[in-house]
């Protein structure tokens, strides 16, 4: 990542554990939290440039492993996004946190995502909505001169779904938060936290904030594995288990004379 990548990234960090940011992520991962009841396999997996915690919440796929370009609490993967050091079709569940909107390449971010993701696995995509009142404050950031935000790269969901078609995914759903911020107390602060969750539960894309998931539909790649030097080896998410044992060999018995005169065996 380049240096403003990194200035917003620290600028969303220091963001997510304020009062606002905080409440994001309770909406964020009530949101993740649902959709991942259904969820099943070995291998779940968190990249994105934002270290903001693990969103992995009660799933039930124990095997998480949190990926970040920079090392941090928590994270297990230290890599870029568009070189990920994991094998083809062996994570079954992905969230991928503002991976797309941080990075000057985000179509090969969005590649490398669906080549790691199994067959019938789910992609959950977050990012900043640019087509709502936090959007427009966005880019009214972008104008000044010394902002960090002059390299924020939204992505829209429309535009995503059109990127996510094209390499064989259907959308699933998609959510819109954070259409009101919290603002003020007592009364005041009730109201607006009841309409923004009214706004959130009928998915207004008016929403700040959009979760999409989307089902990798296209079969596994069915190809031998590719010679590589040994810096550039690919981290296998094997499965423990028991070997198979090999069968006995069939054994062989004459029968009769007629058998033995013919030269004619019997496999038993």
């Amino acid at each position: 990542m380049t240096r403003q990548f990194n200035e917003i990234s620290t600028y969303l960090e220091t963001w997510y554990r304020s009062e606002r940011g905080a409440y994001l992520r309770r909406q964020l991962q009530a949101e993740i939290d649902r959709r991942l009841e259904t969820a099943f396999g070995y291998h779940i997996l968190q990249v994105g440039p934002v270290q903001c915690g693990p969103l992995f919440g009660e799933c039930r796929i124990r095997h998480r492993v949190l990926s970040a370009a920079q090392p941090g609490e928590g994270i297990g993967l230290i890599c870029d996004s568009t070189e990920l050091p994991l094998e083809s079709d062996s994570v079954d569940v992905i969230i991928a946190h503002h991976s797309l909107e941080f990075t000057e390449h985000p179509h090969q971010v969005l590649r490398e995502l669906q080549r790691v993701l199994t067959p019938q696995g789910q992609l959950l995509l977050t990012g900043w909505n640019p087509h709502s009142l936090h959007g427009i404050a966005t880019r009214l950031r972008r104008m000044r001169r010394r902002s960090a935000w002059r390299g924020h790269r939204p992505v829209s969901s429309s535009r995503l779904t059109d990127w996510l078609n094209l390499l064989g995914f259907e959308v699933e759903d998609s959510s819109y938060l954070y259409s009101l911020p919290p603002l003020g107390s007592g009364r005041l602060r009730r109201m607006m936290e009841r309409c923004d969750q009214w706004c959130a539960q009928h998915s207004l894309p008016i929403g700040g904030f959009y979760l999409l998931r989307a089902v990798k539909q296209v079969p596994a790649h069915n190809r031998p594995k590719p010679v590589r030097r040994r810096a550039e080896k690919l981290i296998g998410l094997a499965v423990a288990g028991s070997s198979p044992q090999p069968s006995p060999a069939p054994t062989v018995r004459p029968v009769g004379s007629a058998a033995r005169n013919n030269g004619d065996t019997v496999l038993h």
